[in-house]
C-alpha cells in the first residue's frame, strides 16, 4: 500500500471545492449579461414604437422624435448597466 500525503488530499479538495463557488460566479455573470442584452433589445423594439408613435401623431418634429427614441435607448442602456454591473 502507498502511504496518502495528506497535504496533497487537502489540496485537491481546496481546488475542487474553490472551482465549485469560481463556476457559480461565472454562472451568474453570464445571466447577468443574457439579462442586460435582453433589456437592450426590448429599448430597441421600444424606441421604434417610440418614434413611429411620436411620427404618427405628428406633433413634433423629425429631429425631436429622434431625440425621444435617442432618451429612450439610453434609458435602456442605462438599466442594461445598472443589471450587468
Amino acid at each position: 500500500m502507498q502511504a496518502r500525503n495528506p497535504g496533497l488530499i487537502a489540496l485537491v479538495l481546496a481546488m475542487a471545492l474553490g472551482a465549485g463557488s469560481v463556476q457559480s460566479a461565472v454562472t451568474e455573470q453570464a445571466q447577468q449579461r443574457r439579462d442586460a442584452r435582453d433589456v437592450r433589445q426590448d429599448t430597441r423594439q421600444g424606441s421604434r414604437d417610440t418614434k413611429q408613435a411620436c411620427r404618427a401623431a405628428n406633433q413634433k418634429s423629425n429631429a425631436s422624435c429622434r431625440h425621444d427614441k435617442r432618451e429612450t435607448k439610453q434609458q435602456g442602456r442605462q438599466t442594461a448597466r445598472d443589471i450587468k454591473y
